[in-house]
């Protein structure tokens, strides 16, 4: 049997579409393109509206190409609409968020073939050089804007044993860079009995060596992805600026920079709070990349609201940023705040914070021309990732998933090259 799976959203729908994909293969079955297969799972998400479109028209698209596949949709939009896609062509069946562990066996066993199980993962699998390493998932947070608590759940932290042995198992299947992920990956630990915490996580991860063991500790490496700000503590942060095992990379989202709107979001820190994290993540870590998420046109928002807001930013540390322009979700409290802002005016702020990103990125790209990095080629071994999140194109000649030693030598029409 042929399969794909197309994946919506963050980091933890990476994470769970890399399992389907390890248990697929496991089972005897083949990956194909969506266009070839006769399984596809698509992994949607929900976060706004138009995710949802996006994946509706996904689903409508390939079964127009593809009109024998059968098709399995999961995910949040899947958990909070499942009559929605249950109606859509070619769509066997709607799996809920809970039910992704057993995703793949819930599909009728004709789906499957009949090879034999066990670990399967490697390198360059789904495209991947990195392995996406979920700890935690669900979230309890009352962001007024947010729509995903309903759709994944209570928080539930994989129990610290479990984590550690599925590090061992992915890096003896080769794999040098590990991304942990979570939907609020900070309350890891908070659910277990006895409690734990994300830098307990941390710390036992950063003392595991491997068997055999390697001539570098670091030899593998983690990559901590999105973390709420009030999560990022300074234990978190000192460990992470002395340790070679964790990249000096953040995510961090700050949403907005009036704390009106912080209060109006929901969210439980101030600008004041977030600008201290962050000053003290580059005074530590003059290279770190330091991202964020941006929602540009939140109910009320003013236009004194969102010059504190762009004028913040156009000064900040922050490195690169990924911007929201709001849209209402049904069932949110935001949704219900009234003095909405026009949708001429939500686009025009989010073309203008988008063109502040840009000249972030530009800035920390040429504050970053003649360093000299460790970093982990990609794809063909033409590209190069660094623990700073700089991609650099690089001579040919060698191979996906190799450490290199690299300096930044210049940048041409915004890409970086190395050597």
């Amino acid at each position: 049997m042929k399969y794909a799976v197309i994946t919506f959203g963050c980091r933890v729908n990476q994470a769970d579409s890399l399992g389907f994909e390890e248990a697929l293969l496991a089972r005897g079955a083949t990956a194909a393109a969506p266009e070839d297969a006769d399984l596809v799972v698509v992994n949607t998400c929900s976060v706004t509206s138009s995710a949802d479109q996006g994946a509706r028209q996904t689903i409508r698209r390939l079964a127009r190409s593809n009109p024998a596949a059968r098709i399995v949709v999961t995910g949040c939009y899947a958990t909070r609409r499942p009559d929605e896609l249950a109606q859509l062509p070619n769509v066997v069946r709607v799996v809920h968020n809970d039910d992704k562990p057993r995703l793949i066996p819930l599909i009728h066993p004709g789906d499957l073939g009949e090879g034999p199980c066990g670990a399967v993962i490697e390198p360059g699998v789904a495209g991947r050089t990195a392995f996406t390493l979920r700890v935690q998932t669900g979230c309890a947070e009352p962001c007024s804007y947010c729509i995903i608590p309903s759709t994944r759940g209570a928080p539930r932290s994989v129990p610290p044993d479990d984590v550690a042995r599925e590090f061992e198992r992915v890096a003896g299947a080769g794999f040098k860079e590990i991304a942990l992920t979570g939907v609020h990956l900070g309350s890891y630990g908070r659910d277990l009995q006895p409690r734990s915490s994300l830098i307990d996580l941390l710390r036992a991860l950063e003392t595991v060596r491997l068997a055999p063991a390697t001539t570098d500790d670091s030899d593998v490496i983690f990559r901590i992805s999105s973390l709420e700000p009030m999560d990022c503590t300074d234990a978190i942060v000192d460990l992470m600026a002395q340790s070679p095992r964790f990249a000096p990379h953040f995510h961090l989202p700050l949403q907005h920079a009036s704390n009106r709107i912080l209060g109006a979001m929901r969210r439980p820190y101030t600008l004041e709070r977030y600008a201290g994290l962050v000053e003290r993540i580059r005074a530590l870590m003059p290279g770190a990349a330091i991202g964020s998420d941006i929602i540009v046109g939140f109910p009320s928002e003013s236009d004194a609201d969102f010059d504190i807001l762009s004028r913040w930013l156009e000064a900040s540390p922050l490195t690169h940023i990924h911007v929201f322009p709001y849209s209402d979700r049904p069932g949110t409290a935001a949704s219900a705040i009234p003095d909405k802002v026009p949708g001429a005016v939500v686009r025009e702020r989010a073309r203008q914070v988008r063109e502040i990103g840009q000249r972030l990125a530009a800035r920390f790209r040429a504050s970053q021309i003649g360093t000299t990095h460790r970093a982990l080629t990609l794809e063909d071994g033409t590209l190069a990732v660094t623990g700073n999140y700089l991609k650099l194109r690089i001579p040919a000649g060698r191979v996906r998933n190799e450490w290199v030693r690299l300096r930044v030598t210049s940048e041409h029409h915004g890409e970086l090259l190395g050597g």
